[in-house]
């Protein structure tokens, strides 16, 4: 076969010089079966031989040669060391000629020559690109789109793996698709050849990598993508076609105006469908397709019109399904039933509604079994799902007396940053306003002690701020003595004295608030904890310093007038010259600010 093939390729260097079509022919079959044997290797004699140059002049569009030639490239093109040599030889220029033929065979093969060269390959990619090629195929696709006969199916396929190889995680050559108005006629003809199983997957595969570009998604949501998408997916019997729709899904259902219509097309009632199918199975693809099932139930549940649809006042069917999940054995679906409760608990109404319909007792009892368990997700979403059940003021009390901060508290332990945010989160939630509650968590050492050493996870800033939040916030609700207290015996005052420091204003104004309390309290006990934090230097710094803003200004001034009491203190306000700070205020913009700054003078002056 070697031989022959050697033999063969001399020839057609000679017949192609004498354009002599019928040698040129023989040729060209002989290494069309010589590539159909052993692709590689004849690739490489082509490549040896200096054959590719030839070929350019062989594709004239009149030529009865022109289809063989194209199939050639095309063949040898599936060879990653051959894409390169195929562009350097000139190829795709002529090449994207042809794409002008009325010849339906010329126009297949074509189509194979340019897909393949463009396989993985930037230089084939910008050799396209730079002779337009796409636009042109992309132009067939439209006009061919209407045409339901066989034959076209199968350039249609072509056409449509050409673009998608063209560009396959290039941004700039996919946005460049996306401006030609590429994605309608996709849409188009996912819907006209649904029953064209190659064509559907060829669509499939380019939606979902159209989908990822953010750009896309608004000409997806003007199609009928979401009907489109869910007519097929309740047609497949198969894993792997079922995955394929998955895949473009969940880029697109990332967008809320394709949620809704998603959900509209009746999406969820297909997942719904597949988790039922799929939560016994032990099979490895029943496990992925009921993560990935449940997994865009909830992310289908982010879009608040979609979210408030499938809530349907608390009585929609999908809402109590969702629910159901909560008390499963399976670890995926306790996962998205916690999750789906944190995403329909986003607003008010839907809060004090899910609470009166005892969703607190399902999640507590997920917890329960999780203590031990220790799935760290199901944790997670479950704190989630009842942080924001406790926003509502109404449903505070009702949560803490259904037991919500004793379930918590068990996490305590926990060493996982993720838990111990939502954690912390969820007691801040159910403490504010309630002054009992606060009282009861705040004189609890063992949780005073563990915020305390949380206050220092410079690793973790979202779980030291919400740490310095609640310790704040148990001072300023409880406003009690013995909470004080155990604030001061567990070591807690200096890191709200650097709290007050912090770079968000809602953080400096509770801390304020909280050592304020502290000082009226109990002086003598946080005075030492005082002058070892720098108390007065960081208030001297917080009113000298123009960018602070009023309220906090304010609180300084109160909190500067309550240390006045201390001694030590006392003599750290004198020697850091308080007075001149204050008198300035007096003139501030802010009349609460000045007549503070008045009364601050006053104690000073009175006190100096």
């Amino acid at each position: 076969m070697a031989d022959n093939l050697s033999e063969a390729l001399k020839k057609l260097k000679l017949a192609s010089a004498d354009s002599a079509t019928d040698s040129v022919e023989s040729c060209l079959d002989c290494l069309l079966k010589a590539l159909a044997h052993n692709n590689a290797n004849a690739s490489e004699k082509v490549q040896e031989m200096g054959v590719l140059s030839l070929l350019p002049t062989l594709l004239a569009p009149q030529s009865s040669c022109t289809p063989k030639v194209a199939n050639i490239i095309a063949e040898v093109a599936k060879n990653e060391f051959m894409r390169s040599p195929c562009v350097e030889a000139g190829l795709i220029p002529p090449l994207v000629q042809l794409l002008h033929s009325k010849d339906q065979e010329v126009l297949l093969q074509t189509g194979r020559a340019l897909g393949n060269i463009c396989y993985d390959s930037h230089e084939g990619r910008s050799a396209v690109d730079q002779a337009g090629g796409a636009q042109i195929v992309a132009g067939h696709i439209k006009s061919l789109s209407q045409n339901t006969d066989p034959d076209n199916g199968k350039l249609l396929t072509v056409f449509c793996g050409m673009l998608m190889n063209y560009s396959n995680e290039n941004d700039s050559l996919q946005a460049q698709l996306i401006n030609m108005g590429v994605i309608p006629t996709l849409v188009k003809l996912l819907g006209l050849h649904s029953d064209n199983m190659a064509l559907t997957e060829m669509c499939l595969i380019a939606f979902g990598n159209l989908a990822e570009l953010e750009s896309s998604k608004e000409q997806f949501a003007s199609t009928n993508i979401a009907e489109e998408l869910v007519r097929l997916f309740q047609k497949q019997a198969e894993h792997e076609k079922k995955e394929m729709i998955f895949e473009v899904l969940a880029p697109l259902a990332e967008n809320d105006v394709i949620k809704l219509q998603l959900v509209e097309a009746g999406l969820v009632e297909c997942l719904l469908d597949v988790v039922t199918h799929t939560v016994n199975g032990e099979r490895e693809e029943d496990v992925a397709q009921l993560k990935t099932a449940s997994d865009l139930m909830v992310l289908l549940l982010l879009g608040d019109e979609s979210m408030q649809k499938l809530f349907d006042a608390g009585k929609g069917s999908v809402f109590e399904r969702v629910l159901s999940w909560v008390p499963s054995h399976n670890h995926q679906l306790q996962l998205a039933g916690a999750l789906a409760i944190a995403n329909f608990a986003r607003n008010d109404g839907n809060c004090i509604q899910m609470v009166e319909s005892g969703i607190v007792q399902k999640l507590l009892e997920l917890l329960d079994r999780h203590v031990e368990e220790g799935n760290v997700t199901v944790q997670h979403a479950a704190l989630s799902a009842l942080r924001n059940l406790a926003i509502p003021v109404v449903n505070k009390a009702k949560m803490l007396s259904a037991g919500v901060s004793d379930t918590v508290l068990k996490f305590l332990p926990s060493e996982m940053p993720p838990v111990q945010f939502k954690l912390l989160g969820t007691l801040r939630m159910l403490i504010d306003t309630q002054a009992d509650a606060a009282d009861q968590l705040g004189t609890n050492s063992k949780l005073v002690e563990r915020l305390v050493e949380w206050c220092e996870a410079k690793d973790h800033a979202g779980v030291m701020g919400e740490s310095n939040r609640l310790l704040s916030a148990l001072i300023r609700h409880s406003k009690s003595k013995d909470v004080v207290k155990t604030v001061i015996q567990g070591a807690g005052v200096k890191h709200l004295v650097v709290m007050a420091m912090s770079e968000h204003m809602i953080m400096q104004n509770e801390a304020l608030v909280a050592l304020g309390l502290i000082a009226g309290l109990d002086l003598v006990g946080a005075e030492k904890d005082f002058v070892g934090a720098g108390l007065v230097q960081v208030l001297h710094k917080l009113l000298s310093d123009e960018r602070t803003a009023p309220e906090i200004k304010y609180n300084s001034m109160i909190l500067i007038c309550a240390v006045m009491g201390s001694e030590p203190l006392h003599k750290e306000v004198q020697g850091l010259a308080f007075i001149d700070v204050v008198s300035k205020l007096r003139s501030h913009e802010n009349k609460t600010v000045s007549h503070q700054a008045s009364l601050t003078e006053q104690r000073l002056t009175a006190q100096s």
